[in-house]
């Protein structure tokens, strides 16, 4: 078959049987003055003078993997074995779509399987869906299941300030219409005290992070077992990589996990896509968003997969979901899971361990320069706060352009009270060397 390009007369024909008589008329109803305007395009390029101008474009940027760097705030730039990119881009793979036909889906459906079967073991949770978008998302659509499980008869959500901003400000925008209340996320000090005790009644979600943004490992425990007592769920937001050492948070009595997945052998790649995890209690499954693989047996008596509790938002008894989203980035889903077969559970602990050993390392050393302090009251993992004796802008700036180091995250950007003060992450990626770079590059802004 071969386009035709549509004449004149094929547009006016097109244009009457709307019942419009132009172009123009089909956006009288958007405001002229929120209309995009006429866009200025620059001289067309060939296909090889375009590969040209995107290899310039590309060349400008630092490269996580090509630099030393020790910026993280949930993205970070841990290893990925080879094994992980190699099975991702075989051919019976290369598609990000729901299996809906298992009869000709039985490879992708297993690898979904295993996948919701390692985030359970990793989380300690009973079920696991197939993933959402990103770790926002996933914790957006704990809220709405809470929410949704109280029947909308709960209007309050606590989130602690130590978790995620951007997580914050979209379970805010993705709350937008219903009757809820998102409160406990004022400020920057973490104070779960003062969390536990704003728990009550009409409480429907309990959120905490584990380890917190500021890279702290808290007793979340308690806040669990008080949003319980109070008939809330409670939530944690976990660090997948950080599981691999600390104890999992089925066991510290969380109702659902969420969480971002890209450490699992998901690459930086400019910011996605990613992989939110997802995991909960199976009395909840029910209300869970998002696809779930299950485990039966065929004809034959073989082992076969499906897409189980099928009436969910993406297929039929559309009217009866508890959320609208629909899909993901299911390939992102494959590549944790390799990630986590090949690595297994002595490789996920020791890359924590390598993680927590190196951080501490760095603290120790960025703690005795003079102007700098690091804030150690509380364990921590894989990330440090750094009090600085200058803004961090500045301070990154010059590392960057003296030293060719990606400084770290700049807290006064998110939190107000909080000036001068340095997000460092430091995985397993960042060798002895690296970190006594930085230690040095810092003492320059010492003196």
């Amino acid at each position: 078959m071969t386009y035709t390009p549509h004449t004149e007369a094929d547009i006016q024909a097109m244009l009457a049987t709307i019942g419009v008589d132009s172009l123009d008329a089909l956006f009288q109803d958007v405001p002229e003055d929120v209309r995009y305007p006429e866009v200025d395009l620059p001289e067309a390029h060939s296909q090889m003078e375009a590969s040209w101008v995107m290899e310039d474009l590309a060349n400008a940027n630092y490269a996580a993997g090509k630099t030393n760097s020790f910026i993280g705030a949930g993205a970070y730039n841990h290893y990925s074995p080879p094994v992980v990119n190699y099975i991702i881009q075989r051919g019976e793979f290369m598609t990000a779509y729901t299996p809906y036909q298992p009869e000709v889906s039985q490879g992708t459906l297993q690898a979904v399987f295993e996948y919701q079967s390692m985030i359970c073991a990793l989380t300690g949770m009973d079920a696991a869906n197939a993933s959402h978008y990103d770790g926002a998302t996933s914790l957006a659509e704990a809220v709405l299941m809470a929410y949704n499980i109280g029947r909308g008869k709960r209007s309050k959500v606590l989130m602690s300030p130590g978790v995620h901003p951007h997580y914050r400000e979209v379970v805010r925008t993705y709350m937008i219409g219903f009757d809820v209340e998102i409160v406990g996320d004022e400020g920057s000090q973490v104070d779960l005290d003062a969390l536990i005790a704003s728990i009550d009644d009409n409480t429907a979600l309990v959120a905490v992070q584990y380890p917190n943004f500021f890279g702290q490992i808290e007793e979340v425990a308690r806040v669990m077992a008080a949003a319980q007592e109070k008939g809330a769920l409670g939530c944690i937001v976990a660090d997948p990589v950080s599981l691999g050492l600390l104890k999992p948070p089925g066991a510290l009595g969380a109702d659902v996990v969420v969480g971002e997945g890209q450490g699992l052998g998901i690459p930086l790649s400019y910011g996605g896509p990613y992989l939110g995890f997802f995991a909960t209690r199976d009395k909840y499954v029910r209300k869970m968003a998002g696809r779930l693989v299950g485990e039966t047996n065929d004809v034959n008596g073989k082992p076969g997969y499906v897409l189980t509790l099928a009436t969910r938002e993406q297929h039929i008894r559309r009217e009866k979901a508890t959320s609208n989203i629909c899909t993901n980035q299911g390939l992102m889903a494959l590549a944790s899971a390799v990630y986590m077969a090949a690595m297994g559970k002595q490789g996920l602990r020791e890359v924590a361990e390598l993680c927590y050993h190196k951080s501490h390392y760095a603290a120790g050393l960025i703690n005795e320069l003079p102007g700098f302090s690091v804030e150690m009251d509380k364990p921590f993992l894989k990330e440090i706060v750094v009090h600085c004796p200058a803004p961090v802008e500045e301070i990154n700036s010059h590392l960057l352009g003296e030293h060719g180091i990606i400084g770290g995250f700049d807290l006064s950007s998110v939190y107000s009270d909080r000036t001068n003060q340095m997000l460092l992450a430091i995985v397993e990626t960042n060798t002895k060397n690296d970190i006594d770079e930085l230690v040095t590059a810092l003492s320059e802004v010492a003196q």
